[in-house]
C-alpha cells in the first residue's frame, strides 16, 4: 500500500511546494494577522488555515467536493459566501483607525480563537480550493498503490505537512519585520488600509471567478 516511485515524490513534492508559496487568500490572511497582531496572531490564523484546508481534503478524499464541480447551485452559494466573508473581512479592516499595530493595544484586544476560525472560514469558504483539490489530487492516484480514497487523503494531508514547514517561516520572519514598526501609528493605519484592500480584492476576485 502507497507503493510510490521516487519520481512521483519528487514531482509531487516539487508541486506542493509551488503550491503553497502561491500567493492567495490563505497566505494574505496569515501574513495580515502577524503584522496585526504579532507571532502568536500569526500562527493562529495559520492554524485556521490549515483547519479549513483540512476540511477540503476530507471532503475529496469522500467525494463530497465533487458536489461543487458539478452543481452550479452548490458553487454559487459557496462562491458568493466565501467572498462576502472577505469583502466583510476587507471593510472591517478599512474602517481601523490603526490603532490595533499600537504596541498597548496588540496583546488586550486578540482573540486568538476568533483568529483561527476565521483563518478556518477563509479556507473553507473558497470553493476554488476544492476544485483544485479535485483536479490536483487524483493526478497522484496510482493505480495498485492502495484504496483512492486513502490515497486522495495521503496526498491531500501532506500538503498541510508541506506548508509546515514553508508558513511558520512566513509568520515569523513577517512578526520580526514588524516588530520595530507597531509603534508608527502611520505605519499601522496604512497597513489597516492595505490589509482591507487586499481581502476585498481576494472577495471580488471569487465573486467572478467561474467553475
Amino acid at each position: 500500500m502507497f507503493d510510490y516511485s521516487l519520481l512521483h515524490w519528487s514531482t509531487f513534492l516539487f508541486a506542493a511546494v509551488l503550491l503553497n508559496l502561491s500567493p492567495g487568500p490563505d497566505i494574505a490572511f496569515i501574513l495580515g494577522q502577524t503584522i496585526r497582531g504579532g507571532r502568536q496572531s500569526g500562527f493562529a490564523a495559520m492554524f485556521g488555515i490549515w483547519t479549513g484546508a483540512f476540511g477540503h481534503v476530507v471532503m475529496a478524499a469522500v467525494g463530497l467536493s465533487a458536489i461543487l464541480a458539478t452543481s452550479a447551485m452548490a458553487f454559487s452559494v459557496v462562491k458568493w459566501v466565501g467572498a462576502a466573508y472577505l469583502i466583510w473581512l476587507g471593510i472591517a479592516a478599512l474602517r481601523s483607525n490603526g490603532g490595533s499595530f499600537v504596541s498597548e493595544t496588540v496583546t488586550s484586544n486578540l482573540n486568538f480563537f476568533s483568529i483561527f476560525r476565521q483563518g478556518a472560514f477563509v479556507a473553507l469558504l473558497n470553493p476554488k480550493v476544492a476544485i483544485f483539490f479535485l483536479a490536483f489530487l487524483p493526478q497522484f492516484v496510482v493505480p495498485g498503490a492502495g484504496p483512492g480514497w486513502a490515497q486522495l487523503f495521503l496526498h491531500g494531508s501532506l500538503i498541510i505537512v508541506v506548508a509546515a514547514f514553508i508558513e511558520p517561516l512566513l509568520v515569523l520572519a513577517g512578526a520580526k519585520l514588524t516588530s520595530t514598526l507597531r509603534n508608527n501609528a502611520r505605519f499601522g493605519l496604512w497597513l489597516d488600509r492595505s490589509r482591507g484592500a487586499i481581502f476585498i480584492a481576494l472577495g471580488v476576485r471569487l465573486a467572478v471567478v467561474e467553475r
